[in-house]
C-alpha cells in the first residue's frame, strides 16, 4: 500500500498531520507493507527570499489574525501535538519566511533516497527546534545530518535543479483536489484531506487494504454451518 502525503514545511497541522500517520501505520496490521512518501505543497511562495517574520507578524499580516486570537489557536496546536507525543513542539514564537528552497531541498534529498529522512528532519529542526529552515546555509547544515553531500546538494540548489519538480508535485495534488495541506491519498483512491486524527487515519487505512485484498472463498461453501435458524446437519455423517 502506498501512502503520498502533500506538506508545507512551515504548517503546524503538516508536523503534526504527519506525526499522527506515522502513530497510525505503526498500529495498522499490515503496517510493515505501507509505503509513506512525502511531496511538496508550498504555501510561503508569496514571502520574498532572503527575508523571515515571526508567526504573529505573519499571522497579522496575511490573515488578520493577532493578539489574543493568534496566541489561542496556536498554542492549541501545540497543546494537541504534545498531548500527542511531540514535545516540544513550537508555532507561537517560531519565525516563518519562503520555504521554496527548502523544497527543493527535500526534492533534492528525495531523488537521492532520502524522503523519509529529510522531511522528518526539517520537522524536527523547525517544530522541535525552532531552527530557520529557509537559507542555503541552513539546508546545508540540515542535509549532513541526514548523510547527504555538502558539496552535491550545494549543487543541486544552486541550479535550482528541482524548482519545476516542486511545482509539478503542488499541481498533482491541486488535480487531486487538495485546497490546502496536508492533504494525503492512500492508494490512489482515499483522498484525505486536513490532520486528521490516528483514529479516522486507521479506518481509512483498513478500508483500502480491504478493498484491494478482497477475501477469496477456498471452497464452493457447502460445508455444514450454524446460522439463523439453526445448525445445518450434514447428509452423511
Amino acid at each position: 500500500m502506498k501512502i503520498d502525503v502533500w506538506a508545507e514545511v512551515t504548517c503546524p497541522w503538516c508536523g503534526l498531520g504527519s506525526h499522527r500517520l506515522d502513530r497510525a501505520v505503526e498500529r495498522f496490521e499490515h503496517g510493515n507493507e505501507v509505503e509513506v512518501v512525502h511531496h511538496s505543497f508550498p504555501l510561503s511562495s508569496s514571502f520574498p527570499v532572503g527575508e523571515t517574520f515571526s508567526v504573529r507578524d505573519a499571522l497579522l499580516r496575511r490573515h488578520g489574525i493577532g493578539g489574543s486570537q493568534a496566541e489561542a489557536s496556536t498554542r492549541r496546536i501545540e497543546a494537541l501535538a504534545e498531548a500527542e507525543g511531540l514535545r516540544p513542539y513550537r508555532v507561537l514564537d517560531n519565525r516563518v519566511g519562503n520555504t521554496d528552497l527548502a523544497h527543493e531541498f527535500l526534492a533534492h534529498a528525495s531523488a537521492e533516497g532520502k524522503n523519509r529522512e529529510a522531511w522528518d528532519a526539517i520537522f524536527r529542526a523547525y517544530f522541535g527546534q525552532a531552527r530557520p529552515v529557509f537559507s542555503l546555509d541552513d539546508l546545508l547544515d540540515l542535509g549532513q545530518e541526514i548523510a547527504l553531500d555538502r558539496e552535491g546538494t550545494r549543487r543541486a540548489l544552486t541550479e535550482h535543479r528541482y524548482q519545476r519538480q516542486v511545482s509539478d508535485d503542488a499541481a498533482r495534488a491541486q488535480r487531486l483536489g487538495a485546497t490546502g495541506a496536508p492533504f494525503i491519498v492512500v492508494d490512489d483512491k482515499y483522498g484525505i484531506p486536513g490532520a486528521q486524527d490516528r483514529d479516522g487515519l486507521l479506518d481509512v487505512l483498513r478500508t483500502a487494504w480491504d478493498a484491494s485484498h478482497p477475501l477469496t472463498l477456498a471452497t464452493d461453501g457447502d460445508a455444514p454451518v450454524c446460522g439463523p435458524d439453526g445448525c445445518a446437519v450434514p447428509a452423511h455423517s
